[in-house]
């Protein structure tokens, strides 16, 4: 059995769906004998955990599953292994580095929350 990194792909519709196209891409692990069985895993996975369900203001939200787009086979796990890369081109280089401190700062708050709860 082999591990795969698979890149699922969600459309996201809202009510009669009049509004600005929304995709959710999703990277989940896939373990698998092949490439060809770890392709079918993950297509199964993406159409089971397609869902329905009414928002706030009582609209439909359909998660409707489109399809898997890419597949990777993980050849070694070790620390600090690259799983995912993804060069964003953004109009506010500035705004977009504040707004990656931000999370990250965000991010190692939670994380020493957690810790300080085990110590």
């Amino acid at each position: 059995m082999e591990w795969y990194l698979a890149k699922l792909v969600y459309r996201i519709i809202c009510g009669n769906g009049e509004h600005h196209a929304q995709f959710d891409e999703q990277l989940r692990l896939i373990h698998a004998e092949d490439e060809l069985h770890a392709f079918n895993k993950a297509q199964l996975t993406g159409q089971k955990e397609q869902e329905n369900f009414f928002n706030q203001a009582n609209h439909l939200v359909q998660w409707k599953f489109i399809n898997v787009t890419e597949l990777h086979k993980l050849e070694n796990l070790t620390d600090g292994a690259e799983v995912y890369s993804r060069i964003r081109e953004e109009d506010d280089g500035r705004a977009y580095q504040h707004s990656v401190h931000a999370k990250a700062g965000y991010l190692l708050e939670q994380c020493t929350d957690k810790f300080l709860e085990t110590v």
